[in-house]
């Protein structure tokens, strides 16, 4: 079978510019769809029809696959098979017509401002690690950057003088302004630690780990999810938890939705207006706990 994955890749970065998660999960999906299909005996992906594309969703359904998990496959493959077509390797695309129950969708998780306030003190900046990830935390909620964008900075990205921070995604990047206190974390860790840790691998990574490479999002994710269970914090944790955090902190103070938008790189607007129904559902839990009318059931 030809190995198909590497231009797709290409073309996923170069004309779809997807994020970094999004490249990761398509690829993933795709090569494990044509896995299945080489166990199937099926060695040309042009060759598979409707029917076929059918009984791999019933395969990932008998895999116990969650909805969302077999909805992104199929979304994967879709944008697989228009790859394929407009590079002249297909004519048709037999995952358009797949239709899947909706799922209802799960609104992000959010930090109060206290919880927020706890999980950024947990770090103890005398030592190194602490020092590292203290200045990772702040960055991380002063910005709401993406985990990928986090560990793939180089020190040159961030401009201590005049508290900005240019991040990078796909071929695109954008400005994102630094709050002080997240300013002098990252000061801190820069002229104190990191030079101690970096190894030649390292290179200009802002952040590395302990031994001296760049840090992995799976690094860093534990990160989060130790210093989260150090706070006795009881809700699931992620560092997309710090993003959601971000926008919604902003939105509640205030924010236009645009510039929120601006900030997060988000290329449509309907993804930022999540954040707009997790307003309007604070709003009323505060509503339903607080007015002495609404209490009476």
């Amino acid at each position: 079978m030809k190995d198909f994955c590497l231009d797709f890749s290409d073309y996923l970065v170069n004309q779809k510019n997807v994020s970094d998660n999004t490249l990761d999960s398509y690829l993933r999906d795709v090569e494990h769809f044509l896995a299945y299909l080489s166990q199937q005996g099926l060695d040309d992906p042009a060759s598979v029809d409707e029917a076929q594309m059918e009984r791999y969703v019933q395969n990932l359904m008998s895999l116990k696959k969650s909805n969302a998990t077999i909805t992104r496959n199929v979304a994967s493959i879709r944008c697989f098979y228009y790859f394929l077509m407009q590079s002249g390797f297909a004519e048709s695309n037999p995952a358009r017509n797949i239709k899947l129950e909706k799922a209802p969708k799960k609104l992000p998780q959010i930090l109060s401002g206290e919880e927020i306030d706890l999980l950024l003190s947990q770090p103890d900046p005398t030592e190194p690690k602490g020092c590292r990830d203290k200045a990772m935390l702040e960055l991380l909620y002063a910005t709401g950057i993406r985990s990928s964008e986090l560990v793939a900075l180089d020190v040159n990205d961030i401009n201590l003088r005049t508290g900005m921070l240019c991040c990078h995604s796909g071929k695109s990047e954008r400005m994102i302004p630094v709050y002080a206190t997240a300013v002098a974390a990252i000061s801190d860790y820069i002229l104190r630690v990191r030079n101690l840790i970096v190894s030649q691998d390292g290179g200009q990574a802002l952040f590395t780990n302990l031994n001296g490479k760049r840090l992995t999002r799976q690094g860093f994710w534990k990160i989060v999810k130790g210093y989260a269970e150090q706070a006795g914090i009881t809700k699931e944790i992620t560092p997309h938890t710090l993003r959601h955090s971000f926008a919604l902190h902003l939105l509640e103070n205030g924010a236009d939705l645009k510039d929120i938008q601006a900030m997060l790189g988000h290329a449509d607007i309907s993804s930022t207006q999540v954040y707009v129904h997790l307003l309007n559902d604070h709003f009323k839990e505060v509503y339903n706990q607080c007015h002495p009318r609404a209490k009476l059931g």
